[in-house]
Formats: structure tokens, C-alpha cells, sequence
């Protein structure tokens, strides 16, 4: 059914006369009153009663005055979604972080977007690095944030948060009382990593770092998740070596040790498919930190 005829019969049942609804539309009345002879025939009834003096509804007419009133605005609103949709102020994302970013970035990078683009639905989900590529491949995600050595083909990344790389060491630790060790002084001990496939960026880190301090490590244990590789650290199964911004997890079992390792930085970037050109995207893309020092 025609938008416009629709909104001249609106005119038409509010006013209850073709030439105020006329001016009102900036019409000339003949076309007005052909438009509503035709809607009459589409609906297969008389919507107006028509006499000299006066119009009025008919029984047809005032159900599809609510019914048209009713499109007209779902009509309207849809096109200042779209155009909302347009700028990126509404909209729906997928964002993809594994879970050192949620002890660094990723807290203020969401309440700043919700903040200026409360129309934007955010769905946030913890997945390694590997999955993390393969869904923004795909299309499943809108925007990774991830420790990873190099991306896959057709995705973009942007460096935006460094840090360094600290010790973990259980409460009861001989060296739990320093503050700064040499990693050199980790060397007898057992580790507790993340399995590569997991995690290769950061686990081709710490297996770099130990070798440039002189030595591999032996890895006794492994998990998955960085919470779990702390929590086995304070149940004294060995030592880990993670990102400075873990320090925030707070544990009266674990000590945390700054290392004298230079040059090795655990770097955290952003990766989006570069054909992914949805407003809102762009919109959380500028939301973005620059690479700072964690």
C-alpha cells in the first residue's frame, strides 16, 4: 500500500476536509481527492462520507485512520533508524578479547562507547587469538583484541596497549619478598604456561624472554585460562611469567615481581576484517586507545 496515499488520508480523517487537509499537505485538492478514491478502491470500501457541508469517517475509515497512523509512524521511526544506522549511533557489534584485556583496555574502552553510543548493542565474548581470527574471517565477529604474532590474511590491526612481563610466584616463595628479580633467577624452577595453540603470541614471549635470560623454562603445568595459571601458582605448583596488567588480580597467595627483561613487551592489538565497513565499527574503532605504556 502506497505511504503517501496513506498520509492523505490522514490529513483528510483529521481535518474532515479536503481543502484544509489540502493546504495542509501543499496539494491542490483535486489530486488529493483522486488519491482517496483510489485508496477506496484498494481497501474495497467507502472510507469518507462526502456531503456538501461536511466529510466524515465510516465505520472502514476510523479502523484504518488508527492502522495508518499506526505504519506512518513505524515508517518514520524506521528511517531514522537506517539514518542513525548510517552514523553509527545504533547498531549492533560482536567484540571478541581474551582475558589479559580485562584487567587492562577493555573496562574504560566499552563504558566510553557505551557512553556516547548508547544505541549500540555491544555482545562481548572471551576467545583465544586463534578463534579470534577465524571468526572475524568469517564474519561472526566485528572486532578482536588480542596478543597474537602476526594476523591472517584480509584482517587489520592496530597496536594499542604494551606492558611488561612480570613473575607470579607463590606467597611462600624465596624470592616473594624482593621486588625486582633477574628472570635468570626463575631458572631451576617449574612453569606454568598457556598451551601455544592457545595463546602463541604471548607463550613465544616467555619462552623468548627465559631463552634470551640464559635458559628454557620447564613447563610443568598448563591452563587455559590466565586466572587459572595464577590460581595454580598459589597453590605452589610453580612460578608463571604473565602480563604487568594481571598484577590487578589480587591474591594473598601470589606475589607479584618485576623482571629485569628488557625488549620483551607483551603487546595487545586490535584486528578487524579490513572489508568490514559497518558504521558502527568504525565508530568503536575510533574509540580505540593509542598504544600506550601499561
Amino acid at each position: 500500500m502506497d505511504l503517501r496515499r496513506l498520509r492523505y488520508f490522514v490529513a483528510v480523517a483529521e481535518e474532515l476536509h479536503f481543502g484544509r487537509a489540502a493546504r495542509r499537505l501543499n496539494v491542490s485538492q483535486p489530486p488529493l481527492s483522486v488519491q482517496i478514491r483510489t485508496l477506496e478502491r484498494e481497501v474495497g470500501a467507502p472510507l469518507l462520507m462526502r456531503t456538501q457541508r461536511r466529510v466524515e469517517l465510516t465505520e472502514a475509515g476510523r479502523v484504518l485512520l488508527d492502522e495508518a497512523r499506526r505504519l506512518l509512524g513505524q515508517a518514520e521511526a524506521a528511517v531514522i533508524h537506517a539514518r542513525r544506522a548510517a552514523l553509527g549511533t545504533v547498531g549492533r557489534l560482536t567484540v571478541g578479547f581474551v582475558s589479559t584485556v580485562d584487567y587492562s583496555i577493555l573496562p574504560p574502552l566499552v563504558r566510553r562507547f557505551r557512553q556516547k553510543h548508547p544505541g549500540v548493542a555491544l555482545k562481548l565474548l572471551e576467545l583465544t587469538g586463534d578463534r579470534q581470527q577465524a571468526l572475524l574471517q568469517s564474519g561472526e565477529l566485528d572486532l578482536g583484541l588480542s596478543i597474537l604474532p602476526s594476523p591472517a590474511p584480509g584482517l587489520t590491526t592496530r597496536p594499542v596497549f604494551r606492558e611488561p612481563l612480570i613473575a607470579g610466584v607463590p606467597a611462600n616463595h624465596r624470592l616473594a619478598a624482593r621486588r625486582r628479580i633477574a628472570l635468570r633467577a626463575l631458572t631451576a624452577e617449574p612453569f606454568i604456561q598457556f598451551p601455544r595453540e592457545f595463546a602463541p603470541g604471548l607463550y613465544d614471549l616467555a619462552i623468548a624472554a627465559c631463552q634470551g635470560a640464559g635458559f628454557t623454562p620447564h613447563l610443568a603445568q598448563e591452563a587455559i585460562q590466565m586466572q587459572t595459571i595464577l590460581g595454580l601458582v598459589a597453590a605452589g605448583l610453580g612460578v608463571a611469567v604473565v602480563p604487568h596488567c594481571m598484577s590487578k588480580l589480587q591474591r594473598p597467595d601470589v606475589r607479584y615481581l618485576a623482571l629485569d627483561a628488557r625488549g620483551f613487551e607483551v603487546k595487545t592489538v586490535a584486528l578487524w576484517h579490513a572489508e568490514n565497513r559497518a558504521p558502527a565499527l568504525e565508530s568503536l574503532i575510533a574509540e580505540l586507545p593509542a598504544e600506550r605504556q601499561g
